[in-house]
């Protein structure tokens, strides 16, 4: 008999679990409290319901090569990035497709999930359920939590003196929609993240004036490129991610600050990293417009808010703003997962107590898998789908993981050296795109085999290793391959360039790539290169940077 596993949530993440485990042969039930798929993608006017939702003008950061199921390509004329309403009708399309929506009970909340008496020995759960007021009990052989880490908002007050007698209008940026209401209002943004960006830019429309406050400040990237392709897309890839790792992180930094500074000068714009701030990635958002508003002063950059008055807001060097109508928090959110007991209630929040990001190190039996609490350099999506193939192959006992004695003793360990300043807390920078979904995919038996690869098929070795690393890579080999990675891989520069190609010139031409020629010497290229590299350091340091930037992504 098939394994039940419990699914809660069906989001993006939900919606992969729910298919890893047909595929796997298990029995999914997926838990959803709303009334549809889609979780954090499926737009509502209001957030009564306490779910976070998108804003009505939210675009996608990452492009649609890059964000897709490995194994279901967007279609080609959908854009590269899609406002909420295109992404959502692709989520609809992917459940429909792999006939998923069967498995999803719809408003249900999920009140508790516990240890069976026996779990020692059958990793069983107690999962209760509520649906319209009637609860309902059942025993579940595995549980995956997709619930995500959008949950509860972070509302830091406590950290600013004077926020309580402030008389205008505080809210979060969960409860942010749309920019009617806020016109001719003087807008105070707390938090320079992603939303943050978003939401200024688009008050900066309306409003008498945006305030845009940060502690540290940020490296602000475009969606494109040179040359007009998905940044995503060339900056993603394997030779590159390799040459990082090969240069000393001291000559790596100032290449990337100095590309970044090449669009305009951070530091001009109040932009640049505050001193002192240690992280081991760098904090970068993507906003093609913020600059603009800030040149044409529509948003001012301001240091972090010292206090507030009734009216005003005083910054940390002193400044201060009068008439401040309205304070938005875009300060995050903080996990939680109220249907668990302690200790597994507090240790899922930490996320050095999940091994690999995914299992809890304190159970005895691996059938429990937190699916999406992850933060990456690229895709969440991708790597949430490479979360659940592997989760649903440790339900079946097909891929082990260390016993749980081990990896608490690892995890406690860690956390006194960081309690003690001796090691940086690894979950609070983003991870490395490429070498997570690696890591993961070694597990499975999934990974590219790139030197194997260029001996049996030269030209797809050529795009997994030079191209950009999209998800169809982790399905060209092993459990779960699809015989259309291959061609998916070799045609997704079609798709990219298919919706831009709206209006032909006359008499206009495509010059033949030089990346054609380079495709025929590609294997003896790759292996010429990774001689010197291995012979002399030192070659990488005079390659010169720009000799990838003048070859077409063809």
């Amino acid at each position: 008999m098939a394994k039940r596993v419990a699914v809660i949530g069906a989001g993006v993440s939900g919606l992969s679990s729910i298919k890893c485990c047909l595929d796997e042969d298990l029995e999914p039930i997926c838990f959803e409290r709303s009334s549809d798929i889609g979780g954090l993608w499926k737009y509502t006017e209001t957030s009564k319901d306490g779910m976070t939702r998108v804003y009505k003008s939210l675009v996608t950061n990452v492009c649609k090569e890059m964000s897709c199921y490995s194994d279901f390509p967007f279609q080609e004329d959908y854009p590269n990035f899609m406002n909420q309403e295109k992404f959502w009708n692709y989520l609809q399309e992917f459940a429909e497709y792999f006939d998923l929506l069967k498995y999803i009970r719809f408003k249900t909340t999920v009140r508790s999930i516990t240890k069976r008496p026996d779990f020692s020995e059958t990793g069983q759960w107690d999962v209760v359920t509520e649906t319209e007021g009637r609860q309902d009990r059942a025993v579940f052989d595995a549980v995956m939590v997709c619930t995500g880490h959008f949950l509860n908002p972070r509302l830091p007050l406590e950290s600013f003196p004077g926020i309580h007698k402030f008389q205008g209008q505080i809210l979060h940026s969960q409860e942010y929609k749309i920019p009617a209401g806020f016109q001719g209002k003087r807008v105070l943004v707390i938090g320079l993240g992603n939303t943050g960006g978003d939401i200024a830019v688009e008050l900066s429309r309306t409003a008498a004036q945006v305030l845009l406050s940060t502690r540290t400040g940020t490296w602000v990237i475009s969606r494109s490129s040179d040359g007009g392709y998905p940044l995503n897309m060339m900056v993603i890839r394997r030779h590159h991610n390799f040459i990082a790792q090969v240069l000393p992180s001291c000559i790596l930094k100032w290449i990337q600050e100095r590309r970044l500074n090449k669009r305009f000068d951070h530091a001009n714009y109040g932009l640049n990293i505050t001193k002192g701030v240690l992280r081991k990635k760098p904090k970068k958002i993507v906003n093609d417009e913020l600059p603009t508003c800030i040149l044409c002063g529509t948003v001012t950059i301001k240091t972090s808010v010292k206090e507030f008055t009734e009216t005003s807001a005083v910054f940390e060097d002193g400044t201060v703003e009068e008439n401040i109508d309205v304070v938005i928090f875009t300060t995050g959110y903080t996990y939680s997962f109220p249907f668990f007991e302690e200790p597994l209630k507090t240790l899922c929040t930490k996320k050095i107590f999940l091994y690999k990001l995914v299992f809890p190190s304190n159970l005895e039996k691996t059938t429990l898998a937190m699916i999406g609490f992850i933060s990456l350099t690229g895709s969440i999506l991708a790597g949430t789908e490479l979360q659940a193939r592997w989760a649903t192959r440790v339900f079946k006992g097909l891929c082990k993981i260390p016993p749980s004695q081990k990896l608490m003793a690892e995890a406690m360990k860690k956390e006194q050296l960081i309690e003690r300043g001796l090691m940086k807390d690894p979950g609070a920078d983003k991870l490395d795109y490429i070498s997570y979904l690696d890591d993961l995919a070694s597990f499975i038996g999934v990974k590219p085999n790139i030197p194997l690869l260029f001996i049996k098929d030269p030209r797809l070795a050529w795009e997994v290793f030079f191209g950009p690393c999209t998800p169809y890579q982790y399905r060209l080999m092993g459990p779960g391959k699809w015989d259309g990675a291959r061609n998916a891989i070799l045609t997704q520069w079609d798709r990219t360039l298919k919706p831009l190609k709206t209006r032909t010139v006359p008499g206009s031409f495509t010059p033949a790539s030089v990346s054609h020629y380079l495709k025929a010497w590609g294997a003896p290229i790759l292996l010429a290169s990774l001689l010197l590299i291995y012979k002399s350091p030192i070659f990488l340091k005079l390659v010169p940077e720009k000799l990838q930037d003048r070859i077409s992504p063809y």
